[in-house]
């Protein structure tokens, strides 16, 4: 695409939501369609923007950027240079799942098989570190499905509070504990499968227990070279700078999702004082989560900038080839008080 003075124009994204008086996503187009490079012009258009671009999603959720002329890892990591969001290596966190590295920033969305569904969650809200926003770059769409699931945890706060007062009583006052078994080397096959030497920076066990003690977890070694490893009692509900509440947890990735060879989801999760969660409000919460989700169906060449701490995504099972490659910002630490 030449080089114009056009700025990027606000669209209206596909079956785009409302709520509480603002869309979701928001969504920009810089007008070039033939994902030739991310042009200089727009290069400088967030820079000038920035600011405004991070209150915006911090106000919507979430921004998609289309047709800005994308191509590759390379012009994914210029745009995020260009928006001036701290960096949050991968290595950095305690993530479980496993991901391939492009550049210090951008890395593979999830490596898990195209069959698997990734269940919505923040970004490594159960563990104390966590990035206040997260990015996504489409490479290359899948043939079919493959779509980013995302939904507004404000809303849904506000929905599960009206039908289950008691339940989200429970998750202020008490918070939750997470419990995950880490293989002893990466597991591609699963959607949590990074080793406990990848997911805690270290390369021997006593190092493991180190570090885990300093982060306040407990753990139990198991057969096979694996590491079950549970979580202080971390917050179930976050209440924003405008006063707003989320559901920031990892409630319904752990309840619903966190199975393979050596994770039982019924094991997975307890709120904080050890008893087990409700049956019928936490079915409610997933369904109701999904009821307001909005899909994401990618074109290659989009980006979409998510404010972790309101928005959850998660992932749709596909056929083809699907590339969508990721970033993190912002870290932050949270703690039960």
């Amino acid at each position: 695409m030449s080089e114009r003075s056009s700025e990027p124009k606000l669209v209206e994204a596909s079956n785009m939501q409302s709520w509480n008086g603002g869309v979701f996503p928001l969504a920009y187009t810089g007008g070039s369609r033939d994902s030739s490079g991310l042009p200089t012009a727009l290069v400088t258009w967030l820079v000038h923007n920035k600011e405004m671009l991070k209150q915006q999603a911090t106000e919507h959720g979430a921004i998609l950027f289309r047709d800005f002329g994308l191509a590759g890892p390379e012009d994914f990591d210029r745009l995020i240079a260009a928006l001036a969001i701290a960096n949050f290596p991968y290595r950095e966190s305690l993530s479980n799942a496993v991901r391939k590295n492009f550049t210090d920033r951008v890395f593979s969305a999830n490596e898990a098989p195209s069959s698997v569904k990734i269940y919505l969650h923040h970004e490594m809200a159960q563990t104390p570190v966590f990035p206040s926003v997260i990015l996504f770059y489409c490479d290359q769409a899948a043939e079919q499905g493959g779509a980013t699931p995302i939904c507004r945890s404000d809303v849904l706060y506000e929905s599960v509070l009206k039908s289950h007062p008691k339940f989200i009583q429970e998750l202020e006052s008490k918070g939750l504990k997470y419990s995950n078994v880490m293989p002893g080397v990466d597991d591609p096959e699963s959607g949590m499968g990074r080793s406990w030497q990848s997911t805690l920076g270290v390369q021997s066990k006593n190092a493991a227990e180190t570090r885990l003690a300093r982060l306040n977890y407990s753990w139990d070694w198991l057969a096979g070279d694996s590491l079950r490893a549970t979580t202080p009692v971390l917050p179930a509900v976050r209440t924003l700078v405008d006063g707003r509440k989320t559901l920031f947890n990892q409630l319904i990735a752990a309840y619903a999702g966190w199975s393979d060879d050596r994770n039982d989801p019924s094991s997975a999760i307890r709120l904080g004082d050890n008893t087990k969660l409700s049956a019928d409000p936490v079915r409610t919460l997933i369904d109701k989560a999904y009821e307001i989700t909005y899909d994401l169906v990618w074109q290659t060449g989009d980006a979409v900038l998510i404010d972790n701490t309101l928005v959850m995504h998660g992932r749709r099972p596909f056929e083809g080839e699907r590339r969508v490659l990721a970033s993190l910002g912002g870290k932050q630490t949270h703690a039960f008080a």
